[in-house]
């Protein structure tokens, strides 16, 4: 059978092929080539800038145009070239040199990949192109979501909640606050993560710049691979093998990973709250939620972004463990790995619009939410004892908890009760008698 998105193995490819194609401009066997192409050119510019030999503007404008337009049919012959060489990157060199010859300016072919390994090549290619999928794709579509979760926090600012810890009614909250939390940790994350650079290696076939320094030994190529790489928008790492040693690509893949944990919690929380129908959610004309049960509503964008999330987590988790071994100055094993990074990149993106199609959906139900506060009145008893400790009362946790654990039912009638019972000033007894779950929610920081 022909690929196409009912035969393709992966889901990434074909289920869910709609709405992550945009990723084949950083992550496909042509965004591969592509970027090769434009790390390649740029190189082959920034020789003719620095006087290794001159380059006229018609020629210049000439490759400018061919990174700028770099077509799937370009792709494909260079994979028509890779046939017979047997070497990709090598493929992509020929073809920029095919490049000058049909622009007459074969004469300067061999400036074209100058003194570099492949890994030259790759090491500043995927890193750029890695640094275009942040920034144009992951880190939009994060923090769109994360003021989303702002949006609803603002909204449920003031519905009081019980909480729960253990399982077990605590202390009450308020919704917008606990949706708080998660905006905090996201954007707390991304500082973290915005913050790791983007490193690259180019150095010649083991870091040291060897051929380029024989050929030319009185430039200063340590600065001039800076100034490169520089200019393309990377970092240079100075002391390499013939690989970038990754450290800083698996310092983003565990930090993808982190907020990928959260975004899971997330997911938990609310399915926990569906369940517990604090939101109903909203049904969409012809959708069906169970083929047995009609009436099911099953919270399944939340079920499929925690799928999804824990896919990528789990190929993160290689890549970032892998990709930072190599035997002695070079192994193949990077090689392979980092074609598939692409792979739980999209698994995100696809999460993170899972949730946002979940978070749309909810329909906030204060009746339910109230019933359990009301339901919970024990809870008030840590607001109780705490006053009367204030008060010097003797053993106030005891007679709290002898009054609530573990009782079959505390309603609003036995906790005023209990209040009233006890030898204290009647201002305290009104302080008192004044608390219930849905006002006992404390405080925090305004948003």
């Amino acid at each position: 059978m022909e690929l196409q998105s009912l035969t393709a193995i992966s889901p990434i490819d074909g289920r869910y092929r709609n709405q992550l194609q945009q990723l084949d401009e950083y992550f496909s066997e042509y965004a591969l080539m592509k970027y090769r192409v434009i790390v390649e050119i740029e190189y082959f510019l920034f020789l003719a800038d620095n006087r290794f030999f001159k380059l006229n503007a018609r020629v210049r404008n000439f490759l400018k145009e061919v990174a700028a337009n770099f077509s799937p049919d370009d792709a494909a012959t260079i994979k028509e070239t890779e046939k017979i060489t047997n070497h990709d990157v090598k493929a992509v060199e020929y073809f920029i040199k095919s490049k000058l010859d049909a622009c007459d300016a074969g004469q300067l072919k061999e400036w074209v990949h100058f003194g570099l390994t492949s890994q030259d090549i790759n090491n500043t290619s995927i890193p750029l192109s890695w640094k275009h999928a942040m920034e144009y794709e992951y880190l939009p579509a994060l923090l769109n979501l994360n003021n989303q979760f702002r949006t609803l926090a603002e909204e449920w600012r003031d519905i009081p909640m019980l909480a729960r810890t253990h399982g077990q009614p605590a202390s009450p909250t308020r919704l917008g606050k606990e949706m708080m939390v998660f905006v905090e940790r996201i954007s707390n994350q991304i500082d973290q993560l915005i913050n790791v650079p983007y490193l690259a290696k180019f150095g010649g076939a083991t870091g040291n710049f060897n051929a380029h320094h024989v050929a030319y030994p009185k430039k200063n190529w340590v600065a001039l691979g800076n100034s490169f790489v520089e200019s393309i928008g990377l970092q240079r790492q100075q002391f390499t093998t013939q690989i970038e040693h990754y450290d800083n690509l698996a310092a983003h893949f565990d930090g993808l990973k982190r907020i990928n944990n959260i975004l899971i919690d997330l997911c938990r929380d609310i399915w926990t709250y569906i369940s517990m129908d604090y939101f109903k959610q909203k049904t969409k004309k012809g959708e069906i939620g169970s083929s047995a049960m009609p009436h099911k509503v099953n919270p399944i964008d939340f079920e499929n972004a925690e799928g999804n999330l824990g896919m990528a987590n789990a190929l993160l988790e290689h890549l970032s463990a892998k990709l930072p071994i190599s035997r002695l100055q070079r192994d193949l094993t990077d090689s392979t790995v980092l074609r598939n990074i692409g792979v739980p990149f999209a698994h995100i993106i696809l999460a993170i619009r899972s949730i946002e199609k979940g978070l749309g959906k909810l329909v906030l139900n204060e009746k339910k939410i109230n019933d359990d506060l009301e339901n919970n009145w024990a809870v008030v008893a840590e607001a109780i004892q705490t006053i009367l400790r204030r008060e010097n009362y003797p053993n106030p946790y005891e007679a709290l908890k002898d009054l609530t654990r573990g009782k079959a039912a505390i309603d609003k009638k036995a906790i005023h009760a209990f209040i009233r019972t006890l030898k204290v000033d009647a201002a305290v007894k009104k302080e008192l008698l004044a608390i219930s779950p849905s006002n006992y929610t404390g405080v925090s920081p305004d948003f």
